[in-house]
């Protein structure tokens, strides 16, 4: 929020409406309008929290349809599924060329 003029531009007096107090208006200071600044620093916080939401999988994901919940978790409970099976193969394959083949 930018500064208000409280009296005759002669005086050089200013309203602080953050800090609300009068102060004398100095050519040596500068000051800068941050609300830009806090809309992005609010997206990156956003952004931020996507990320540690990520981690968990029943966490609402930031840019996600909804009802997608507990899609990471169903996710990985189909991909381990899948990757126990293949490797269930795999062993009951060397079982099975070590104790005299498979012909």
């Amino acid at each position: 929020m930018g500064m208000v003029r409280a009296s005759p531009p002669e005086l050089h007096m200013i309203f602080d409406p953050l800090e609300g107090m009068i102060a004398v208006e100095r050519e040596d200071v500068v000051q800068f309008a941050l609300d830009p600044i806090m809309a992005q620093i609010d997206e990156i916080n956003r952004v931020t929290d996507d990320l540690l939401n990520s981690l968990d999988p029943q966490a609402v994901l930031y840019s996600s349809y909804k009802g997608r919940e507990g899609a990471s978790y169903m996710a990985g409970i189909y991909t381990n599924i899948w990757y126990g099976f293949v490797i269930g193969l795999v062993v009951a394959l060397v079982y099975l060329l070590s104790q005299g083949g498979v012909f």
